[in-house]
């Protein structure tokens, strides 16, 4: 596993940092786990684990467009560039590195049209990302896992499940279901296969798009007694309160009492440069609120924010996505963190 995983340390960041006189940033001040040793990180204090996923293999194999591969490299560069100070337990976050995909994505890009060979390579990611979120998850930490295509939600689950011996139950703030047919792996079947599998009990998603699902996949949700609230009757109608719609969310998975994951695909949100960019989606702060209520709740064992698909060649798109991934990590741990602080 550690020949494909890529540490770093603080000469690996130094060029995408902004320093000022009289200023500390996060990414001067972050634990850099150069090394597998995660119960080792728990005993020093580190609490959340920063997990880059370089990938846009997912998406492909579902017909969708590249790019997921750059989520990991905006959030970087906003991230470690935000101001060190108390608002935020900087001394419990450990910057981890990134996956390494570049040899299945060297095979990706020489048959980007051949769907079979695209979610072979799928499994693959699979493999490897579930190896090392087990290990995370065994040592009692918290993954936030960032970049990549919603694919790798099916690994995640199926590390936590394994670690904890208990499926999950999962929150989804997405347009998308991603419960398509398992017709191989790619990004828009990862809640399937784990529900086939027995990985995963409850799953919930919110700001789902009405039309941007098949009747298959709705009625294999219904199948599962899974459960999903439209954007169209939270946001668009007004038929319901988002703030009702999170209280009946989170109760959902509180009274299964299994451990709970928060998933994010960014496509929920209006304009953001993402895998399946959506005009009319949710306004950033209704991410924010959903993390941040997500976070509150008991057992929550990871946040995973997929899809984000800057232009690389855009500083205005890595710009917009960073910010937009930061806030949110912020958000989830300074949640998280002051919960615990009041148990």
């Amino acid at each position: 596993m550690s020949t494909e995983l890529n540490f770093y340390c603080l000469d690996d960041i130094a060029s995408l940092l902004n320093q000022r006189a009289g200023e500390t940033k996060i990414g001067e001040v972050l634990c850099f786990a150069q090394h597998t040793d995660f119960h080792a990180l728990k005993r020093a204090g580190i609490e959340y684990v920063l997990v880059g996923l370089v990938e846009d293999i997912g998406p492909r194999a579902n017909l969708g467009k590249g790019g997921a591969r750059y989520g990991w490299q905006a959030f970087l560069k906003s991230f470690i560039n935000l101001q060190h100070n108390d608002f935020i337990p900087t001394e419990k976050i450990a910057l981890l590195g990134e996956l390494d995909f570049s040899d299945l994505l060297k095979q990706a890009d020489q048959s980007d049209t051949d769907l079979e060979t695209l979610r072979n390579l799928c499994c693959e990611i699979d493999e490897r990302v579930s190896a090392l979120l087990q290990s995370i998850f065994d040592a009692q930490l918290i993954p936030i896992i960032i970049g990549g295509g919603h694919n790798n939600a099916y690994p995640i689950i199926k590390a936590c499940s394994t670690s904890e011996e208990l499926p999950l139950a999962v929150a989804n703030l997405d347009p998308h279901s991603d419960f398509r047919a398992q017709e191989g792996r790619h990004s828009g079947n990862p809640f399937r296969y784990a529900a086939t599998e027995q990985l995963l009990s409850r799953y919930m998603v919110l700001g789902l798009h009405e039309q941007k699902n098949n009747e298959d996949a709705l009625a294999a949700m219904r199948q599962h007694d899974f459960r999903w609230i439209s954007i169209q009757d939270s946001h668009w109608s007004r038929k319901l309160n988002f703030d009702q719609c999170l209280e009946d969310c989170a109760r959902y998975l509180m009274h299964s009492g299994l451990p709970i994951g928060v998933e994010l695909d960014v496509d929920c949100l209006s304009n953001m440069p993402a895998s399946a960019i959506t005009a009319t989606g949710m306004p950033y702060e209704d991410a924010l609120y959903y993390v941040t209520e997500m976070a509150m709740l008991p057992r929550v064992k990871y946040l995973h924010l997929a899809e984000a698909a800057p232009d690389i060649n855009s500083p205005q798109e890595m710009r917009a996505a960073g910010q937009i991934l930061s806030e949110l990590v912020c958000a989830f741990i300074k949640t998280d963190n002051q919960k615990k602080i009041s148990e």
